[in-house]
């Protein structure tokens, strides 16, 4: 398949050459602070993540800037390989930087407008084509309020970005200033799968495997956005666009037909849902499409397409990870111009706007 040029990829991961490219942006005692005890997450390692290492830091191995750096570290050898090489017109930055889920809030606080500035002033003022996400400190929602209405009105910004892991359900009343500041200012919400919660990604302790933690992360998608669902986020803001990052997506349509049949039987029990759990997600919810689920015939993949809608899935190509999604060999099945057209370009323009 030829895909189009002017693609809008929706979820491109920026990385630090190092922890001092934010040192412009944070006041000596954050810089002290993050040289002598780094930024310390909600996970019982404290020092940090347990993703599988056999790819360094998730990423192609041809990903690396010639200047140097870890992949993604470099606006100019980003603009090579993947706008120019991919007929990218248009890409939303999504930073997967220690900063959100830090136990320290204070230095979440700080560490997040720190990202938030070097997003702006050296990804997006060295490459037009690309959008930055509002960073927040999620475990500090009043925090998270502030920042989001710190950057409204700048174009540079395209969406908050918030992790799938939160503490708690994320539709729990706590996070709701989150919400309210971003309907309020007309941004859409980015979740993108993963983060630290200090639980298990599993219902009922640790997987022994990082095969389980890996597939656990679409569960925990789907816990989330039945917990939006139910606690009435999109009731109480109708306006509000809510955009699920690489959290997968062909388990939506079986999600919201069970949703449907127990609402149906329990509806007394929520009644401030005016509306089906379905007619939510389908009026408040998009999709991105990395990763997707392959299976050999590829025709049941169009088949999901059509259930959920080829107006809520929006391409993304998760650059510069290793399983990084070529726009080209995305959709090899049988879809119309019209279908291929909504899914690289024009739902994306329908989320964000002039963005």
């Amino acid at each position: 398949m030829t895909a189009p040029t002017g693609i809008w990829d929706c979820d491109i991961h920026p990385y630090l050459r190092s922890p001092a490219d934010l040192e412009p942006w944070l006041s000596q005692q954050w810089i002290e602070h993050q040289r002598d005890y780094g930024s310390l997450r909600q996970t019982p390692l404290v020092t940090g993540s347990s993703y599988h290492k056999s790819q360094p830091n998730a990423g192609r191995r041809d990903a690396y800037p010639p200047e140097g750096g870890a992949q993604g570290s470099s606006v100019s050898f980003l603009r090579r390989q993947l706008l120019d090489a991919h007929g990218i017109g248009w890409g939303i930055l999504n930073p997967l930087i220690a900063s959100q889920g830090v136990r320290n809030l204070d230095h979440s606080i700080a560490l997040c407008r720190a990202i938030n500035h070097w997003q702006a002033e050296v990804w997006v003022d060295g490459e037009p084509r690309l959008r930055a996400s509002i960073v927040v400190p999620y475990e500090d929602p009043e925090a998270s309020a502030a920042e989001i209405r710190h950057w409204a009105g700048d174009r540079r910004f395209a969406q908050v970005l918030l992790l799938s892991r939160t503490s708690f359900l994320p539709g729990n009343r706590r996070y709701w200033p989150i919400y309210e500041a971003a309907a309020e200012v007309g941004i859409p919400v980015g979740i993108h799968a993963f983060g630290n919660s200090g639980w298990p990604v599993s219902s009922s302790g640790w997987p022994s495997f990082y095969m389980e933690e890996m597939i656990g992360h679409s569960q925990s998608s789907q816990a989330g956005l039945t917990s939006l669902v139910i606690e009435g986020v999109f009731e109480r803001w109708p306006d509000l666009k809510l955009v699920l990052v690489e959290s997968g997506f062909t388990w939506a349509p079986s999600l919201m037909w069970r949703l449907d049949k127990h609402w149906k039987t329990l509806k007394s029990e929520v009644p401030h849902l005016r509306l089906a759990p379905s007619e939510y997600i389908r009026r408040n919810v998009w999709w991105t499409s990395q990763p997707m689920d392959e299976p050999e015939n590829r025709r049941y993949l169009a088949d999901i397409f059509t259930w959920l809608g080829w107006d809520r899935i929006m391409f993304s190509s998760d650059y510069p990870h290793w399983d990084f999604d070529d726009p080209a060999r995305v959709i090899l099945f049988p879809a119309t111009d019209e279908q291929k057209h909504a899914f690289f370009v024009g739902n994306a323009q329908g989320v964000y706007g002039s963005r």
